[in-house]
């Protein structure tokens, strides 16, 4: 496997770890990648797949507590589909072009 199959691969899983599991494992990947790899692009993408998940639990954390109010239910059905919307976006285009890291829009970076 040359050095470009292998930069989309790990880029994808990076991005693609959200359909394994919306828990432990969706955030597992994306750290062991970002620790054991040394390409710089794949780093990148470990770490904006990993601000994504982190900003999809903080969006759902309030929509859980906008329950309360009624409105929170329609907002976590959004904010499902725009998990899977998003992270599909991102699988294309880290396949499109596998020299350059994806930056998801409309999330704060923590990482």
């Amino acid at each position: 496997m040359n050095d470009m199959d292998q930069r989309k691969l790990l880029s994808l899983l990076c991005h693609g770890s959200i359909f394994f599991s919306s828990l432990v494992v969706s955030i597992a990947i994306p750290i062991v990648i970002f620790l054991v790899t040394e390409d710089s692009v794949v780093k990148e993408n470990a770490k904006e797949a990993l601000n994504f998940h982190i900003c999809l639990y903080i969006y759902g954390v309030i929509c859980l507590i906008l329950t309360v109010v009624i409105i929170g239910i329609p907002l976590l059905i959004i904010l499902g589909l725009v998990s899977l919307i998003m992270s599909i976006i991102a699988l294309v285009k880290v396949l499109e072009n596998p020299n350059q890291p994806y930056r998801y829009p409309f999330i704060f970076r923590v990482l």
